[in-house]
């Protein structure tokens, strides 16, 4: 079973405070509970990306640079949840074995737009497949209405969190 050394040190807190009567019940914690399926959709993820030679930041990489060709470093590693220099160095290997190509030379500032190449959507067409069964599997046991408010739920706490956050966007 996999096991997140993040999820378990939370959960250790967790006890640790409840012990103290300040805890949060973790049967009842919708935060806990969307961990938890954070956790097993990307485990369930990076099974499939694996014998395809990828992993999720990967994958999620070339799916950006599909649906938001020449996005730059910055941007592709907001949209992963990478820092730039994590995206800086998959970029790299993405372009030396030809699934992105990038510009020498900025068009503007420093920026140097990436764009994937015929190569490359090949390859994010066979992830595309692995990751569209995951989530459909995800997804089995809820009808369509039900699907549709899931979805609503966790965009209106996620504009929720933002707002707190000083109104910051993604």
């Amino acid at each position: 079973m996999y096991v997140n050394f993040l999820t378990l040190n939370t959960v250790c807190h967790y006890i640790d405070m409840s012990q103290e009567g300040v805890g949060i019940d973790l049967e009842a914690s919708v935060g806990y509970a969307l961990k938890e399926a954070s956790s097993a959709l990307r485990a369930a993820m990076e099974e499939v990306l694996r014998p395809l030679g990828m992993n999720v930041t990967y994958y999620s990489c070339l799916e950006l640079l599909r649906q938001r060709p020449g996005l730059s470093n910055s941007e592709l590693a907001r949209g992963a949840f990478v820092t730039r220099q994590a995206m800086n160095v998959l970029l790299q290997t993405l372009e030396r074995d030809g699934y992105v190509t990038r510009a020498s030379a900025a068009p503007t500032g420093r920026a140097l737009p990436t764009r994937l190449t015929t190569r490359g959507r090949r390859r994010l067409q066979t992830a595309s497949s692995a990751i569209r069964a995951v989530e459909n599997r995800m997804l089995i046991g809820l009808d369509e209405a039900e699907r549709a408010a899931v979805f609503r739920a966790l965009q209106k706490m996620t504009q929720s969190l933002h707002d707190a956050a000083g109104g910051t966007d993604p």
